[in-house]
């Protein structure tokens, strides 16, 4: 299992939109999770112009499928996006820990 951050870059508008968009948002992602691939999400605070989404999986497919069909893209609440693999090494759920000692 390989961790995949996704990325999302939020429109202007975003928070004045979002209400319309959230709750198909957060059902898909509510799915996700219960499909053990969306472990963590939310948007960065102060100011709220990005939001990061963690997932795992085989490739990074797995954070790709789920933006191109997120509501909030679809309908140009997110002005851009990007999934770049995390190399995990320290924590309980690491893709790659490091043995002890190291």
């Amino acid at each position: 299992m390989r961790h995949f951050l996704l990325f999302y870059v939020t429109a202007p508008d975003y928070l004045e939109r979002r209400p319309h968009y959230r709750s198909v948002h957060i059902e898909k992602a509510r799915a996700a999770k219960a499909r053990g691939e969306l472990i963590l999400a939310g948007a960065l605070a102060d100011p709220a112009d990005q939001a990061v989404l963690l997932f795992q999986g085989a490739d990074k497919s797995v954070a790709e499928d789920f933006a191109k069909t997120d509501p909030y893209v679809t309908n140009g609440l997110i002005t851009s996006w990007t999934v770049r693999e995390w190399t995990t090494v320290i924590g309980d759920a690491a893709a790659h820990p490091l043995p002890q000692g190291v």
